[in-house]
């Protein structure tokens, strides 16, 4: 990856995250105006993440600005829990478990729930 122009970071620590860009962990674009450390800690540092709440990020983002394996790093590292649904990344920013109200068959269409009561 060097090659390309991409540099090759050390082990870090900025404000309790644990940084390791290895090679394959280096997905970030040279081209953004933040470091991956600076926006692992925004990301973290916002309101609801101090509260417990859930946020949601694309992944195309998080690809471009971190790389998936760093960010999945920390996420495992603060003991959260992540999903994925058309390319959305939610994170629960707690330890509580996830319970799926739906179960796995598939949703109807618009088509057979009819015209909307409201």
């Amino acid at each position: 990856m060097a090659k390309l122009g991409i540099p090759i970071l050390k082990t870090k620590r900025l404000n309790g995250l644990l940084t390791n860009f290895s090679e394959s962990a280096v997905m970030y674009s040279r081209y953004s105006p933040l470091s991956p450390e600076v926006w692992l800690h925004d990301l973290f540092a916002c309101k609801a993440v101090q509260q417990g709440a859930v946020i949601r990020r694309k992944a195309r983002d998080i690809e471009r600005f971190v790389g998936m394996d760093l960010f999945m790093r920390e996420i495992h590292r603060r003991g959260y829990q992540v999903a994925e649904n058309s390319g959305q990344i939610i994170i629960f920013c707690n330890n509580a478990p996830v319970r799926w109200l739906t179960s796995g068959v598939a949703p109807i269409s618009s088509k057979e729930i009819g015209p909307k009561s409201f």
